[in-house]
């Protein structure tokens, strides 16, 4: 089952539906706190979490592709760990086309293996709130457009844990087109001074096989498809339509169809993601053009030296 993320999560203020659920929220929060905290284990290999507070499409996986990347042309021995959950086979293999990726249902079990194969950094594709990992170093994603929603904890809200938990973290990472990204600096800072905030942008690398005279379908099931459709804009497209699907979204024949058809009614060309085309394979889907997208970091050396 796919479920769509509500959309009160992301309005600015919570509405009714938001206070209706905060008793819940509440109560889930405070029995956290009645759980004993396990040992952390600590690893020989340097681990990097890549996480977030806010409950997906904050860019997490486009920055461990980046960070791998930056890491093998500097000759360090970099790979991917990921925990096992078979919803999320796409980023599994969009990890395996881009490194090597070490997975498994416990993420220790995972780290060991690279660590037995002389890995140097470890990049963790998710686990921010795994209490089982004493991490070397955390980056924390937020979306530059959705950024906190409605600021409440699940599931009352899209966060995980409450905002103001980012004191305990070193750094926080923008993605996005650059949108908001003085806003949010300044909310960031009120919360914690001196925490370290990086910015990334999203960037085509095959735009040039898009003809800018045409007009397009655009869909996704991705956590971001506001910010997949803003990237396309931006880069002078003109899009007619898009569709957004929950994140993970197991596409059907019917879905297929009904896609291939809007595009036809339309009289424009179609556009997904990566991640989208990978869950596509079961189909003819020749009509269907792949943006590719890379994320650059705008303070690229800055953020590598926090690492090495």
């Amino acid at each position: 089952m796919n479920l769509k993320k509500p959309k009160f999560w992301d309005n600015k203020k919570p509405n009714l539906n938001a206070y209706l659920l905060y008793p819940l929220a509440f109560f889930i929060e405070n029995i956290k706190k009645l759980f004993p905290k396990p040992n952390k284990k600590k690893f020989k290999i340097k681990t990097i979490c890549i996480g977030n507070i806010y409950l997906g499409g904050t860019g997490k996986t486009s920055l461990s592709i980046k960070l791998n990347k930056l890491l093998n042309k500097r000759n360090i021995k970099s790979c991917f760990i990921k925990k096992y959950y078979k919803k999320q086979i796409d980023e599994q293999k969009l990890l395996e086309k881009n490194g090597k990726l070490f997975l498994s249902s416990n993420r220790i079990d995972a780290i060991e293996q690279a660590e037995s194969q002389n890995y140097d950094i470890a990049i963790l594709d998710d686990g921010l709130q795994d209490q089982t990992i004493d991490y070397d170093l955390s980056f924390v994603c937020f979306n530059n457009i959705n950024w906190i929603g409605n600021g409440m904890t699940l599931p009352a809200g899209p966060l995980r844990e409450n905002i103001n938990k980012i004191k305990n973290y070193d750094h926080i990472f923008l993605n996005g087109n650059l949108e908001n990204v003085d806003y949010l600096t300044q909310e960031i800072h009120k919360i914690n001074s001196n925490i370290n905030i990086h910015v990334g942008k999203y960037e085509p690398i095959n735009l040039d096989e898009f003809k800018k005279n045409k007009k397009y379908l655009v869909f996704s099931g991705i956590g971001n498809h506001k910010t997949f459709v803003s990237m396309i804009k931006k880069n002078g497209l003109e899009i007619l339509k898009d569709l957004e699907f929950s994140d993970h979204y197991v596409y059907t024949k019917h879905d297929v169809k009904k896609i291939l058809n809007e595009a036809g009614n339309l009289n424009c060309e179609i556009i997904t993601t990566e991640k989208d085309f990978l869950r596509l394979s079961n189909y003819n889907v020749n009509e269907i053009k792949v943006m590719k997208a890379e994320l650059k970091i705008i303070d690229e050396d800055k953020l590598i030296k926090s690492i090495i």
